[in-house]
């Protein structure tokens, strides 16, 4: 049985829910989100709450189960709260700057990496050496921050590179005489 499944998701204050078919929208002040479910859960509102059950005891809508009730959680994070991703740049000469929609690069390349950021989401450059990433969809947030580190992922010598601000960096003690 599935703990997370078995827990219906709160419906803060000011935000509302509507479930149409296997469709679950949910509207915040932030925005609206919505999940399409599989046709192995069914999804209801009841008093506030979004109520996820399967509709069998496979093992594949067991698995949906604990999937669809956190998607649906993280839509309705997502409409309240939002989704935050910061990365940090160490390097000599490495740097980002925003402008306009576009994230400017300078990464010790031949070039500038020029990133067109979506309307969804927010990027910002508080420093020269940080980024900050923000949404209400997590997957569209935390897959923007991932190509943004992808262009040049930290190095274990000298820990060059773009990495997210929690993340510990193995490092290497490199060649002895």
């Amino acid at each position: 049985m599935s703990r997370i499944g078995k827990k219906p998701v709160e419906l803060p204050g000011g935000v509302s829910a509507s479930v149409s078919g296997q469709t679950v929208e949910v509207k915040g002040p932030k925005g609206v989100l919505s999940f399409k479910g599989t046709d192995d859960v069914t999804i209801t509102v009841e008093d506030n709450k979004i109520v996820i059950t399967p509709r069998g005891m496979s093992k594949r809508a067991r698995q949906q189960w604990g999937m669809s009730r956190t998607q649906i959680a993280n839509c309705v994070k997502g409409v309240t709260e939002g989704f935050k991703k910061e990365l940090e740049i160490n390097g000599v000469g490495y740097r980002a700057k925003m402008q306009g929609n576009v994230l400017n690069l300078t990464l010790g390349l031949s070039h500038d990496v020029n990133i067109e950021m979506p309307s969804d989401v927010t990027v910002t450059t508080p420093k020269n050496t940080s980024i900050i990433v923000e949404g209400i969809d997590s997957q569209r947030v935390g897959q923007i921050a991932a190509n943004i580190r992808a262009w040049r992922k930290p190095e274990p010598y000298k820990g060059k590179g773009i990495k997210y601000v929690d993340e510990y960096i193995f490092r290497k003690e490199g060649k002895k005489k």
